[in-house]
């Protein structure tokens, strides 16, 4: 395993930002390269802790000459965010400087340009080096794996349909428990990739995503950070790299992916017509019909009539709950997939800010 830092000066005298970068060299040019990040918004850790134990499993594998295709792991994508503060609380998802969400604002190019995304970048700010860096070096892959996770949520990913159901192997070896079908319409980092890959000029268009795959995956929620599930996503991770040949050995025999394939316009966002605390009656991995309750706001506490209900606009499966249990007037409290388009209007791109 190699280790270099990718080394970027703040926007202020004396600060600096170090990317630990991990590449592992395969046997073969012709094989797949992988390329996975993980806490781009800072505070998401599952991703981390899945990839530390992953390189435990790739390192006995380097011994043993079972890499074959080139791997490259950033472990913690964003120290710029990891050294924002406010209160004891780490502010990591988004810039406090600009308030823009640390995987928004992803340069929209063309593949054929991706070398220009590096030039004169010692002249732009600290958060935009680091997301060009980031970019450019997924480029050099054809798998690229964005880990995150949710709030309170079950395993899921986005994928965009040119990749489907081709990447029904990472949802089995990462037992996920639904797929949601993205649009390609926003600046987050996959699918920034996803854009330069459509306007990859040496392609035609029928072959641009031929071996390729670039996803974020949802690796359940924040607070799903411990060491059982860590090692149980990176044997899911190992699996995965197993099944599409870049690195070398028996397959694992494993139940095939049956949640559901959800486009975006089919997730009913559950928001709170008020402001008030919130006493959740689902949680994620529930099954709903149309009508049942599933929160109960106290909006007036200790006065009659002082409770609001929520109820699902329609059958479908809970994917992911907020953590927090007091929201104001339209903040988000659910997702849920469904089989039918939603009827509320939503824009184009990411469900959530």
């Amino acid at each position: 395993m190699n280790v270099s830092d990718i080394v970027i000066a703040g926007d202020t005298p004396g600060v600096s930002y170090r990317i630990p970068v991990l590449r592992f060299s395969g046997s073969s040019s012709g094989a797949p390269k992988v390329y996975m990040q993980a806490a781009l918004h800072a505070g998401e850790l599952p991703g981390t802790a899945a990839l530390h134990f992953l390189c435990q499993q790739l390192r006995i594998a380097e011994e043993r000459g079972e890499i074959v295709g080139d791997i490259t792991i950033v472990p913690q994508a964003n120290p710029y965010g990891t050294a924002q503060w406010f209160s004891g609380e780490m502010q990591g998802r988004f810039d406090l400087n600009s308030r823009v969400n640390f995987n928004r604002e992803f340069p929209l190019i063309s593949f054929d340009d991706r070398d220009a995304l590096l030039v004169d970048i010692e002249r732009r700010p600290a958060v935009e080096q680091i997301k060009r860096r980031l970019m450019r070096m997924a480029f050099d892959a054809n798998i690229v794996l964005d880990l995150h996770c949710d709030d309170e949520s079950l395993q899921y990913a986005y994928l965009e349909k040119e990749v489907w159901p081709e990447a029904a192997d990472l949802a089995t070896a990462l037992a996920m428990d639904a797929v949601l079908i993205a649009d390609g319409e926003s600046s987050a980092f996959d699918e920034a990739v996803g854009y330069a890959w459509k306007r990859d000029s040496a392609r035609g268009e029928a072959e641009r995503f031929r071996g390729r795959l670039v996803t974020t995956v949802e690796l359940r929620g924040w607070r799903d950070v411990d060491a059982g599930l860590a090692r149980k996503d990176a044997d899911g991770l190992m699996a995965f790299l197993k099944m599409r040949r870049v690195v070398s050995g028996s397959v694992p025999n494993l139940p095939g992916f049956t949640g559901p394939v959800t486009p975006l316009d089919h997730i009913e966002m559950i928001r709170a017509p008020q402001a008030g605390t919130i006493l959740f009656h689902r949680e994620p991995g529930d099954t709903v019909a149309a009508g049942d309750v599933l929160v109960t706001l106290i909006t007036a506490p200790g006065m009659a009539g002082g409770t609001l209900e929520v109820t699902a606009p329609q059958a479908g499966l809970v994917i992911t709950r907020v953590s927090k249990r007091f929201t104001a007037a339209g903040g988000d409290l659910m997702k849920i997939a469904s089989a039918r388009p939603s009827t509320r209007q939503r824009k184009p791109g990411a469900l959530e800010s």
